[in-house]
């Protein structure tokens, strides 16, 4: 996979026709929204907290807000008539809008931070994955896929530290288990995942950029680029995983 500004047009059999992206204003959403209407995407929703994208052929803009399940049933309920074939959920949060950041030790947690770190990374996830997965066809390939992070593994838990984030991280790895055991039952092509994009440049990695190694850090459109060919590559073998970047598994 090459790290190049603009993607190339995605042969026909692999290129996704409908797809909805909440947290499309986002570094990584953005690009994927970009990447997507490059390759011919013909139904892209994009959802943000203000529903304001740049209009473009196919492009209908939505508003949602992780906190308010109503916002995000009315999301769901404007795509029924057509479901996205792949659902990507590119929001996360790792310092509060106060500047609150990751707890380094436990002398430092906080109730009040800790419940607002679940609600944007676990329960919202959740809750969208309550109002999409239900629209999902249960005789065609379909795609629901969610922003996680390596330090959500238990296994892989070197350092400890940045408690919230490592705790609501791992429930939303758990949550995709279980959404991909249950809807397995009855989607037989379904693929339901996680994602690890990397460290890339972005509003939630900034504060922590400083000393990174020499090309740990990846710009937006590579990053996008990247899980969307690891996206392509996925069946219903691999449902209830986490994946990284470059298509290998993460350890749960």
């Amino acid at each position: 996979m090459t790290n190049v500004g603009k993607s190339q047009p995605a042969p026909a059999a692999t290129r996704v026709r409908s797809a909805a992206i909440f947290g499309s204003r986002g570094a990584i959403g953005a690009a994927l929204c970009a990447h997507l209407a490059e390759q011919g995407c013909e139904v892209l929703y994009t959802g943000s907290r203000r529903g304001a994208v740049p209009t473009a052929p196919g492009v209908t803009p939505f508003s949602f807000d992780l906190t308010d399940e109503n916002s995000i049933k009315t999301a769901a309920a404007m795509m029924k008539e057509r479901p996205p074939e792949c659902t990507i959920i590119a929001t996360g949060v790792l310092t509060l809008p106060d500047g609150t950041g990751p707890e380094r030790t436990l002398k430092r947690l906080d109730p009040g931070a800790m419940g607002e770190v679940l609600a944007l990374n676990t329960v919202g996830p959740a809750l969208i994955a309550k109002h999409i997965l239900p629209l999902m066809p249960r005789d065609q390939r379909f795609v629901f896929a969610a922003l996680s992070a390596r330090v959500g593994s238990i296994s892989d838990n070197n350092l400890g530290g940045w408690h919230s984030y490592r705790v609501s991280k791992a429930a939303l790895n758990m949550l995709l288990k279980n959404f991909a055991l249950e809807m397995g039952r009855t989607h037989k092509d379904g693929v339901i995942v996680g994602l690890h994009p990397g460290t890339v440049d972005s509003v939630l990695s900034q504060p922590f950029q400083t000393n990174l190694p020499d090309g740990q850090l990846t710009e937006p459109n590579a990053a996008a680029e990247k899980l969307l060919n690891v996206l392509a590559g996925l069946n219903a073998q691999d449902s209830g995983k986490v994946f990284d970047f470059a298509g290998k598994v993460v350890p749960a």
